[in-house]
């Protein structure tokens, strides 16, 4: 006799929503430093294998460490990703880099911070080398951690991934989605299930939180209070601006896409 199993929407592999976060940047915190609170970096950049250069005041704890330390200095460097929209709970993911923090010699922090200038310029990267240390995170492993799921992925597996191809527009399209067709978004109930189908008010009303190539991340007021996280998934695969756009308004029940 055969099981019925409820089947899931397709979503993108661990390695890709990783480095699909890595791609759009975050918040970044060092922790597991020994001190009493994260560590928060002057800035960040972390390249596709998870590699991390941090900029930390010449005189903090953590630079001090790292310094001394003969074969780096042990931390996690903690990426979060926040929704697109402003939620009162607006943590949508986190990746946990695990890995060691070394201080560079003067001429190779001077040429690192040169790099990141042209790869991701940041005011801050003004102060490397004058009461600012440019320090390097080579991370040994992974886990990355959402609402599909929590499982390792390796460095090696993190920069062989492509990221989602809507991560770098995503937050100006779901802004713009939430601020200017609630009526689409509203439209959207029809897919809920049937516990979540019945209208709130306007601040219990559907956010968007995610998009991906795969399909529409939305945020519902659930029964009894408090919301949940939904996953809408397209017909089919979305790669291009347009096919997105066809897909949307699939959902949305539009004859034709229309630009939201």
């Amino acid at each position: 006799m055969g099981t019925t199993r409820t089947r899931r929407p397709p979503t993108p592999a661990t390695a890709e929503r990783a480095r699909s976060l890595v791609t759009r940047g975050g918040r970044a915190a060092l922790v597991g430093t020994g001190e009493p609170e994260p560590c928060a970096p002057l800035m960040h950049h972390t390249w596709p294998d998870g590699t991390t250069d941090v900029l930390l005041p010449d005189d903090h704890p953590v630079r001090e460490k790292a310094r001394l330390a003969i074969d780096g200095f042990p931390v996690m460097l903690e990426l979060t990703g926040s929704t697109p929209v402003p939620l009162p709970e607006p943590v949508r993911e986190l990746l946990w880099l695990l890995g060691r923090l070394h201080e560079p010699d003067p001429r190779t922090g001077r040429d690192r911070a040169l790099r990141l200038a042209e790869k991701a310029p940041h005011p801050n990267l003004l102060d490397a080398g004058r009461g600012a240390t440019l320090l390097r995170l080579h991370p040994s492993s992974a886990v990355y951690s959402d609402a599909e799921g929590c499982a390792p992925v390796s460095p090696v597996e993190l920069s062989a991934a492509e990221p989602d191809p809507f991560c770098r527009v995503e937050q100006v399209w779901l802004e713009h989605l939430d601020r200017a067709h609630p009526d689409m978004l509203a439209a959207l109930r029809r897919h809920l299930p049937h516990g979540l189908r019945s209208p709130g008010d306007a601040a219990g009303r559907i956010r968007p939180i995610g998009v991906d190539r795969f399909g529409l991340r939305v945020r519902v007021p659930a029964s009894g209070g408090g919301t949940q996280d939904v996953r809408l998934a397209f017909s089919a695969e979305a790669t291009t601006p347009a096919e997105l756009q066809k897909r949307f308004a699939e959902l949305v029940g539009c004859p034709v896409a229309q630009q939201p």
